[in-house]
């Protein structure tokens, strides 16, 4: 028995889809206009589904963290529930992710840069910036080169040199909104099980008056699939996506991604659930 109640199957067989890079050598590039009609994007890599074994974590949630594994889960109820006003959700939600951030990791400073929040719908490709259908190919939201930029971006300039000379991380805390995720839950892939020469890529992401980058993942037969079966509101989990220690002592990053599990209940609500992504220095 879990904190959730839910106990669920050992494992689950899911497919993942996975990122090919460009067949020319060329860089990996998406732009982010969606084509109406399609639902796709303009891009020049590839992609391919594989079957996985997804291990349930239930009953073994305190073995997996984001010092050996890449992501940790959590419960901590939030006492915003509503989740429809950013402003409110700003105001109410991020001091409450910093403070529970700066408490589980030791950090000493923490800055919430932005958020998204996803609500699945069926048979559309819409998705605006306030909700998004869950995310459903393998990456890892920064390179070491977008992960700097973001310090850049968000923080005052004078304090960029000083901060950059502290170690960082920018992690990402994810809960489930109203109700538990069965529907299109998170997989994750324990750190351990990935070859980062191997597995990974740098994905330039194009926007109309400015570019970002991700990295896309690739399959690999030896990576360690992993997820919380029916994570509540009342539960979180914290993704890392960067790590300026990179001396094989901790994890680095989390490859992630929703899928569609075959063990969700029949009549379970669609999933709708809230990341915030924060920029998370020590002494």
């Amino acid at each position: 028995m879990t904190s959730s109640g839910y106990c669920g199957p050992p494992t689950t067989n899911s497919t993942l889809t996975f990122l090919t890079q460009p067949t020319d050598g060329a860089p990996a590039f998406i732009y982010v206009d969606v084509d109406p009609v399609t639902g796709e994007r303009d891009r020049n890599y590839g992609s391919l589904q594989k079957e996985v074994v997804i291990e349930n974590l239930r009953g073994q949630e305190r073995l997996y963290t984001i010092h050996n594994a890449g992501f940790q889960l959590g419960y901590h109820p939030s006492a915003h529930k509503f989740f429809k006003n950013s402003a409110e959700i700003e105001q109410e939600y991020y001091p409450e992710c910093a403070q529970l951030l700066r408490s589980v990791t030791g950090a000493k400073d923490v800055f919430i840069f932005d958020k998204t929040i996803r609500r699945r719908k069926v048979g559309t490709f819409e998705s605006t910036p306030d909700e998004r259908q869950p995310a459903a190919q393998v990456h890892v939201d920064q390179t070491y080169k977008a992960a700097l930029a973001r310090v850049h971006r968000h923080l005052p300039p004078a304090e960029v040199p000083s901060l950059l000379l502290r170690r960082f991380q920018i992690i990402n805390l994810w809960r489930p909104i109203k109700h538990p995720a069965f529907d299109w839950p998170l997989a994750v892939c324990d750190y351990r099980s990935v070859k980062p020469q191997q597995d990974l890529f740098p994905l330039t992401i194009i926007y109309p008056d400015s570019e970002g980058q991700s990295m896309g993942v690739q399959y690999n037969p030896n990576q360690k699939w992993k997820y919380f079966y029916g994570l509540t509101p009342d539960e979180y989990i914290l993704i890392k996506c960067f790590d300026t220690v990179q001396d094989g002592s901790v994890a680095v990053y989390t490859p992630h991604a929703g899928f569609e599990d075959p063990a969700t209940p029949d009549g379970s609500p669609l999933r709708e659930s809230i990341e915030v992504r924060a920029l998370v220095f020590y002494d």
